[in-house]
């Protein structure tokens, strides 16, 4: 049987492809019509179908009712009712820093403002002496995580390995910044090593937790939907590529979190897939005792930046505000007891948007980054750094306790 890609496992491919939920052609909606205001008998109903099976007509069908209400008093107190049950009322953030090694990509993804070409302008690649600097401070100044992503760069090798290049990265990272937790590579980062050096993405996985790889970001997911992401991102890996290699980092003990980028061009049936098959990948990661999914993460789109032709069909700049806090309201809804932990993204809706969404189903606000690149070359207007002190205030201004988590969620020393 072939596994999709030379460097994923049989197995992985095989439930890839049982856990991926494709989107499914939906009945045509009135835009005129105001859809029934979603109540505790249709949540008690969709938490149902959902233990029973993601996939599911009736988890289809309840998970696109709730994916069509509207922003509401009644939609936000849902969400926040089971936020207070499933994750408390503290908020709960992680001092850490965004390290993006290089925007040096071979891919060319129509939303992306990020990548360039080697030479182009605006091209970088961090020398492994600026990294380690920026690591160092990040740790004297009480970082417990560095999170480590960049472009897809074929030149990033050591001895001719990408492996090599990426597990030394991460043992230079470690002794420069002793003890802090090394949250590194998405899941396309990942492939593509293994693809540099024609080995398994099992190997990858070794090699790189043997160089004290802690998590993986659940990025390059995008909307896990295979009809939009051959619009939106073809030469990426496929979704089932993704749960794939999801499910290859959940198996070596790796937790990872999970992300959807929302407010471009999907449907609402595009979003249904999209949680649906993570209910189903965290399901499986759970019936094994693995970690699975730390948390949930919806990234609003920027379009400020993006290529042309994506900016004119999304038709904004910056993401709708009330649209995406009704989306953070609905994946808390659809997401259930499975995830517990969401954030929202303070660089993409700003602090105060961030700060409102803790309102709507979210518990975390996420980390200070102390720097970021990817959204900010989007054109993001809500800046590149918080303080702890900023973090806790938002909190504090809702009247909810806070408290400085680690990455996986556990207690960490309070800095403020």
């Amino acid at each position: 049987m072939s596994s999709g890609h030379p460097a994923l496992a049989g197995w992985s491919w095989l439930e890839a492809g049982q856990v991926l939920i494709p989107a499914r052609a939906a009945a045509r909606i009135d835009p005129t019509d105001q859809p029934a205001a979603w109540d505790g008998a249709q949540q008690s109903a969709l938490d149902a179908a959902l233990a029973v099976d993601p996939a599911s007509p009736a988890s289809w069908e309840l998970a696109l009712q709730l994916l069509h209400q509207p922003p509401s008093p009644q939609l936000r107190e849902q969400a926040d009712q089971l936020r207070r049950s499933l994750a408390g009322d503290t908020v709960t953030y992680v001092v850490n820093r965004n390290l993006n090694v290089s925007n040096h990509c071979v891919k060319h993804c129509s939303f992306c403002a990020f990548r360039r070409d080697p030479g182009q302008d605006g091209a970088y690649w961090h020398s492994r002496d600026t990294l380690q600097q920026r690591a160092a401070e990040a740790h004297a100044v009480g970082a417990t995580e560095l999170c480590i992503q960049g472009g897809l760069n074929p030149a990033a090798r050591q001895d001719g390995s990408a492996l090599a290049y990426h597990a030394q990265l991460l043992r230079d990272l470690a002794a420069a910044a002793p003890g802090v937790h090394l949250h590194a590579f998405s899941p396309q980062e990942l492939l593509f090593i293994a693809e540099q050096d024609g080995c398994s993405l099992a190997q990858v996985l070794a090699g790189l937790q043997a160089a004290g790889l802690g998590s993986v970001p659940g990025t390059a997911a995008e909307v896990l939907s295979e009809p939009l992401r051959r619009r939106l991102c073809p030469e990426k890996l496929t979704a089932r590529q993704w749960c794939a290699v999801i499910l290859e980092v959940h198996a070596a003990g790796l937790a990872s979190t999970a992300t959807l980028l929302a407010g471009h061009v999907e449907t609402p049936a595009d979003r249904a897939a999209h949680l649906l098959t993570l209910v189903a990948l965290q399901q499986r990661a759970w019936q094994h005792r693995r970690s699975g999914f730390s948390e949930f993460v919806l990234l609003p789109f920027i379009a400020a930046g993006a290529p042309a032709v994506l900016r004119h069909q999304v038709a904004r700049d910056q993401p709708d505000l009330q649209a995406m806090l009704a989306l953070s309201a609905q994946a808390r809804l659809l997401l259930g007891r499975w995830f517990p932990n969401h954030q929202p993204s303070w660089v993409k809706l700003t602090l105060a948007g961030a700060a409102e969404a803790l309102r709507w189903g979210c518990n975390d606000l996420g980390g200070t980054l102390m720097e970021e690149t990817i959204t900010r070359m989007a054109g993001a207007s809500g800046g590149v750094a918080q303080t702890p002190q900023a973090l806790a205030a938002a909190a504090t201004a809702l009247g909810r306790p806070v408290r400085q988590r680690t990455t996986l969620y556990g207690e960490a020393l309070a800095c403020v």
